[in-house]
């Protein structure tokens, strides 16, 4: 598929959303239309793989009468091991297109409760198996009896059969090895609703552009990786990220505290090719009830944590193994670097993490200087402070830095300091970074390059009491022209002779005109 063809992939299922968009707010209408591309996504997905079990029976999966004692045979057969390989089970009575089909209909085409029971038997056919904990509850946001549908079960049907007969018409070409054509304009969808969600956007979607940085920072020298771990998770999108600068990633392991976000992640996920046993996403509060000690350390660790975000800051966590060892939490009203701490301990020796924080972490005081402190010059883990646009995030316009953690640090004795601050492309009323602009930092962290009035190479850092404000280290400084007072001064007077003859002339006018200037 070409880039032009994906481009109309990505338009046909936006314009497909757009037309529940009168009917709820974008939060809603974005649940269920994810929720149907996904549920298409595993119809299809089963069709191929069932097909290519029947071939040498010559039939198709969607063909079998499964009201005969035969057809129950070869469902029982697929099913297994279908379960096995893909995870879910749907039978063929049960694809999405068999039902789009009904709903479009002349007469019997009330499918609502149908298609509920659909979504609810893709889960429990999962029940007893490796794959349950990544089907449970997948489509528990989809309420198709919900009134913002509509106020009626007919008015609700109709919605339902519009949508999923325009889905119908569209090939994801899922019998293609380029599974990420789907997986990339699913993607585009997801930050269509983020452009639209404002302040609620950052609860699941890092910027691509943000994500790419992130992603290239901890692959750095790597052609695979053991793991990848996001605290935060969101959609799953950075995780996806690092996943595309690697040949390959064995295990990827996420935590995401909104229910409904989870959900996202794991269809994301799934939606990716991403096989059920190498995904781990849990869904709990990450600082307070950490879902992956068991699995740790992790290679790669990337996280866009909710700035600035409450937490409980309870003592009970100086004997956490996590904080313990800082002697300081961080501040209740600002969990920042609690997340930094958290990270770090799920970070393996030989491991990269990047963070993106607000820039308060870099210079408040209190406990927040003294785990600064701590974690350069008692441990000296940090690689590069990187200062980002301001603006670049969707719901909050505030500038943004990017923290890199190491624990064997390959250049020990400075810090790196990148102000990328200033080079961005204004687009609307967001500013976004470029590809030139992405290249630039990722090469200059990579190099440790040191460019005027964009990167610096800091020993200085303790000599600034830990201080990590990026103007102190990048001198981004321009030197104003110097002033030719006498030559400004004649220019005046210039000015001030022309107005002068000016008002002669006009003054001629009037008085021609019988008129007072």
């Amino acid at each position: 598929m070409s880039e032009e063809q994906k481009k109309i992939l990505e338009q046909q299922l936006w314009n497909i959303a757009n037309t529940l968009r009168g009917k709820m707010n974008a939060d809603e209408f974005r649940d269920y239309i994810l929720g149907f591309i996904f549920y298409k996504y595993l119809a299809e997905k089963m069709e191929i793989f069932a097909n290519s079990i029947l071939e040498h029976d010559n039939i198709q999966f969607r063909n079998i009468d499964e009201n005969t004692k035969k057809g129950q045979e070869y469902i029982e057969a697929i099913k297994e091991e279908a379960l096995e390989n893909l995870g879910y089970f749907l039978k063929p009575s049960e694809l999405f297109s068999e039902i789009a089909k009904r709903g479009n209909s002349g007469s019997n085409n009330f499918i609502l409760e149908d298609l509920q029971k659909i979504l609810t038997n893709i889960q429990l056919s999962t029940m007893g198996t490796q794959s349950e904990e990544d089907f449970e509850d997948l489509f528990s946001d989809m309420d198709l009896n919900s009134n913002n549908l509509g106020r009626t079960a007919e008015a609700r049907n109709a919605i339902i059969v519009k949508v999923l007969v325009h889905l119908d018409e569209i090939d994801f070409k899922l019998e293609h090895t380029e599974i990420d054509v789907l997986g990339d304009a699913y993607e585009y969808l997801i930050g269509q609703f983020a452009s639209g969600a404002g302040k609620k956007a950052g609860e699941f979607y890092t910027p691509q552009e943000v994500s790419k940085i992130l992603a290239k920072i901890v692959t750095t020298g790597k052609n695979r990786l053991k793991s990848v771990y996001d605290p935060t998770c969101g959609s799953g999108s950075l995780l996806l990220r690092v996943a595309k600068e690697v040949k390959d990633v064995n295990n990827f392991y996420g935590q995401e505290m909104n229910r409904t976000t989870y959900n996202l992640a794991r269809m994301n996920m799934i939606l990716h090719g991403i096989h059920y046993l190498k995904f781990n996403i849990k869904q709990e509060d990450t600082l307070e009830h950490p879902q992956h000690l068991n699995d740790m350390p992790f290679e790669a660790i990337v996280a866009n944590p909710p700035f600035s975000a409450n937490w409980s800051a309870n003592p009970l966590f100086l004997n956490d193994d996590r904080f313990s060892q800082y002697g300081k939490l961080a501040p209740a009203s600002k969990a920042d670097f609690a997340f930094v701490q958290h990270m770090i301990y799920h970070l393996a020796e030989n491991g990269t993490m990047a963070i993106v924080l607000p820039h308060g972490v870099l210079f408040r005081g209190a406990a927040e200087l003294h785990i600064r402190k701590y974690l350069i010059e008692q441990k000296n883990y940090l690689d590069a402070v990187i200062g980002l646009p301001a603006n670049i995030f969707y719901g909050t316009s505030i500038p943004t830095c990017i923290l890199v953690f190491k624990k064997c640090r390959e250049t020990p004795d400075d810090i790196l300091f990148i102000d990328a601050s200033k080079e961005f492309e204004k687009v609307k009323n967001q500013n976004m970074l470029r590809d030139n602009h992405i290249t630039k930092i990722v090469e200059t962290y990579r190099n440790r390059t040191v460019i005027e009035k964009y990167s610096h190479l800091a020993k200085e850092v303790a000599d600034n009491d830990y201080n990590l404000n990026i103007p102190r280290y990048v001198d981004t400084f321009e030197e104003q022209e110097e002033i030719d007072i006498q030559k400004v001064m004649f220019e005046i007077k210039e000015l001030e002779t022309k107005r002068a003859n000016l008002d002669k002339e006009i003054d001629v006018y009037f008085k021609e005109l019988g008129l007072v200037f």
